[in-house]
C-alpha cells in the first residue's frame, strides 16, 4: 500500500471514533509521523484521553496511561530498583514509562519533580534511575493532556518542557452534529476495543524517515524564515522561537506535505501546522490583547509567501 493510502486508512479510522475533529486528528497524526510528542490542552470530556489512545492502536504501539496527580513521584514513573533477597542482588521493575505512547494524562496536576522526570524521558529517550542510564523503547512518544491554567491544583509547564512538544492542540466542544452522533452511537470505549492496528513501528519508521526525504526548496525555507524573523521582530511576541523551535516547525510542515500526498513541502503545509507547532512557545506582546494562537495567525497574515 502506498504511504499516502496508508494515513488516508488511518485517518479514516480515528475520525470514526473522533467524530467531527478531523483536523486535529491530521496534527495527531502528523505529529506521530514528524517523530514529536502532543499536548492536548482543553477541559475534560472532550475525548483528549480517547483520541490518545485511538491513536496508539491504529498505529499499532504499546499504550501505558499514568494519571499526574500532585502526590505521583519519579519512581511512580520511571520505575524503581527492589532488593530481591533470593536473588541477593537489587531488580529494577520498569515504571509506565516503558512503553512506546505514554499518555501523561493532566500532566500540569504532577509536581514540577516528576514534570521533570518526564522531560528527560522524552528529550533523551532513556531515564536515569539509581544511577544507571536505561534506553526506552523505540517510538516512543508523550501524548499529554493537560487542563487549562484557570483550573485549581495545576502546576504550569515551564517554557523549556512546553518547547519539548512538537505541537500543541485544542479539541474545543463538538459541533451540532457530532455531538447527536455522541448521543446516539456506540460508547467510545466500546469503538476503541475494536480499532485494528493498521501500522506496525517498522511501517511507522519507514514513514517516519519519508518525511525526513520530504524537499523543501529554497524559496520555502526563505518562507519559514521569515516567519521565524516575524517572531523576533519585538512586534508580535516577547521572545522570537529559538533555532530548535524552527527546526521542528519545518519537521512538522514535511509530515503535513507527505499526509497531502505530496514529496515536497508547500507554503499550504507551513501554515496549516504553524500555530499547532509555535504558539505554545511564544508569549505575545503585552499590548496585544490576543492569545498566542490568535496572534501567530494574525502575523502570518503579514508575511508573505
Amino acid at each position: 500500500m502506498h504511504a499516502q493510502e496508508k494515513i488516508q486508512a488511518l485517518l479514516n479510522q480515528l475520525n470514526t471514533v473522533i467524530v467531527g475533529k478531523s483536523a486535529q486528528v491530521q496534527d495527531g497524526v502528523a505529529c506521530l509521523l514528524a517523530g514529536g510528542h502532543l499536548l492536548i490542552e482543553d477541559v475534560p470530556g472532550v475525548g483528549k484521553t480517547t483520541l490518545a489512545h485511538a491513536l496508539a492502536r491504529s498505529f499499532g504501539l504499546a499504550f501505558a496511561r499514568v494519571q499526574f496527580t500532585s502526590d505521583l513521584m519519579p519512581s511512580d514513573l520511571t520505575g524503581v530498583a527492589v532488593y530481591e533477597r533470593g536473588r541477593e542482588a537489587f531488580v529494577f521493575h520498569p515504571g509506565p514509562v516503558f512503553t512506546q505512547v505514554l499518555l501523561a494524562d493532566e500532566i500540569n496536576r504532577a509536581s514540577p519533580r516528576t514534570q521533570s522526570a518526564l522531560l528527560e524521558a522524552m528529550e533523551e529517550k532513556q531515564v536515569s534511575v539509581e544511577g544507571e542510564t536505561r534506553a526506552l523503547p523505540q517510538p516512543f512518544f508523550v501524548i499529554a493532556t493537560q487542563n487549562p491554567h484557570e483550573q485549581v491544583g495545576t502546576f504550569p509547564l515551564p517554557e523549556s518542557q512546553l518547547d519539548r512538544f512538537l505541537m500543541r492542540i485544542s479539541l474545543g466542544y463538538p459541533d451540532r452534529a457530532a455531538e447527536r452522533a455522541l448521543l446516539t452511537g456506540e460508547d467510545r470505549r466500546t469503538q476503541l476495543e475494536h480499532l485494528r492496528a493498521l501500522l506496525d513501528a517498522q511501517e511507522l519508521a519507514a514513514l517516519q524517515r519519508q518525511v525526513l526525504a520530504v524537499h523543501a526548496a529554497a524559496p520555502l525555507l526563505d518562507y519559514v524564515q521569515a516567519l521565524i524573523a516575524a517572531t523576533r521582530s519585538g512586534r508580535w511576541f516577547v521572545q522570537g522561537l529559538s533555532p530548535r523551535a524552527g527546526i521542528a516547525l519545518l519537521r512538522a510542515a514535511k509530515a503535513q506535505a507527505l499526509i497531502e500526498g505530496r514529496d515536497y513541502v508547500a507554503p499550504d503545509d507551513v501554515q496549516a501546522i504553524l500555530a499547532q507547532t509555535i504558539a505554545h512557545r511564544l508569549v505575545p506582546a503585552a499590548d496585544a490583547g490576543r492569545g498566542a494562537v490568535e496572534q501567530v495567525r494574525a502575523m502570518l497574515e503579514t508575511v508573505v509567501p
